[in-house]
């Protein structure tokens, strides 16, 4: 009897710590997340990332799949404002 008791005490025990801990953890992730989320200075929109990076390639001599990889690379960069 003795050692059912303790059992069920120690499982509710286990329980309210793994609770409090989860609680705890959603509360950081609601700080974290809240709030305005971080400015990209000079970050374009996707469609000005591609003309402005179509006329920085203009006139390239290289083959059509570099000039691919470079406007891809490109408007990455300009849409993650660097």
């Amino acid at each position: 009897m003795t050692k059912l008791v303790s059992g069920i005490a120690v499982a509710a025990l286990m329980a309210f710590a793994m609770g409090g801990q989860a609680n705890a953890q959603e509360q950081t992730m609601r700080k974290v997340t809240s709030g305005q989320p971080a400015a990209l200075h000079g970050a374009m929109t996707q469609s000005q990332a591609r003309r402005a990076c179509s006329m920085e390639m203009r006139g390239a001599r290289e083959s059509k799949s570099a000039i691919r990889q470079k406007m891809t690379i490109c408007m990455n960069d300009k849409m993650q404002g660097n």
